[in-house]
């Protein structure tokens, strides 16, 4: 019987210890960082985020970067990825990682709608933590990427995102329906219908990096090349990258990881509207 080229495990040989690893930097970065846990965007208990600054902070005009994590909305949270953060504050920016609550005890349409309010939160409130909202980028890896779509996919409406980065994200949800999520999550039709951004339509202001590892399954590079076609068409800039060398997992770790390709093209992402 073939893969399930959806299940991350089964293609990544050191799945559990790349975990393991990022949630060990992840509790290296709270202990040197500065930062303001926990804060509330909502009232549900899942609706939290946490607030990362550079170490010489002294400007009340940093860019602001949202990281989303990923684990296809059903595992994982805030505190997994808390790494990502280093690489956003050498940028000079504050790093906002965000937790929602998770499938399937919940349904995509909170997931998608807390998201856009974590977003949200940021805009009205980061003045306050030194941040400027006009300098908010954002970023996603696997179900995170599919979500930061989400934060940009209204043409017409100013989304207030200046760029984006989407890392290995899942843009067609009808595949996963016939894979072992069908058994853990059961993507409905009509959430098919509502939240993939295949269908959608997006801000043209927002300039998307989309990324995949080199050594991804099938399906993330075609999905990858299908949603950068659609945002090309739809007139956004988009810069489309394969990691060569990376699966879905180390190209997640990597983004924390000074040195790397992809703390490097997220560094850029952030730092070529800090600078702009």
């Amino acid at each position: 019987m073939p893969k399930d080229p959806f299940r991350i495990r089964d293609h990544v040989a050191d799945f559990d210890e790349i975990v393991a690893d990022i949630v060990a930097r992840s509790a290296a970065t709270r202990a040197t960082l500065p930062m303001v846990a926990d804060v509330a965007y909502g009232a549900h208990q899942a609706e939290r985020l946490d607030l990362f600054f550079p170490p010489d902070r002294g400007s009340d005009d940093m860019p602001v970067h949202m990281f989303i994590h990923g684990g296809y909305w059903r595992m994982f949270s805030k505190s997994d990825y808390s790494y990502v953060a280093d690489t956003v504050t050498r940028s000079g920016a504050i790093a906002v990682i965000i937790d929602y609550a998770l499938m399937p005890a919940v349904r995509m349409a909170t997931i998608v709608d807390q998201v856009r309010r974590a977003k949200q939160w940021v805009l009205e409130n980061i003045a306050t933590h030194g941040g400027n909202p006009d300098r908010f980028t954002i970023s996603g890896h696997s179900a995170g990427a599919h979500l930061a779509t989400m934060l940009f996919d209204e043409a017409g409406t100013p989304s207030k995102v200046r760029a984006a980065l989407l890392l290995g994200g899942l843009y067609d949800l009808k595949p996963l329906q016939d894979s072992f999520l069908a058994a853990e999550i059961g993507i409905t039709d009509q959430e098919v219908a509502a939240f993939s951004p295949l269908t959608h339509e997006f801000d043209r202001d927002v300039h998307v990096s989309i990324l995949v590892g080199g050594e991804e399954t099938p399906p993330f590079h075609l999905q990858a090349e299908a949603l950068a076609a659609r945002l090309e068409t739809q007139g956004l800039a988009v810069a489309r990258t394969t990691l060569a060398g990376s699966n879905h997992m180390s190209s997640v770790r990597d983004l924390g990881v000074a040195g790397t390709s992809e703390a490097s093209l997220l560094m850029s992402v952030i730092s070529g509207i800090a600078t702009g």
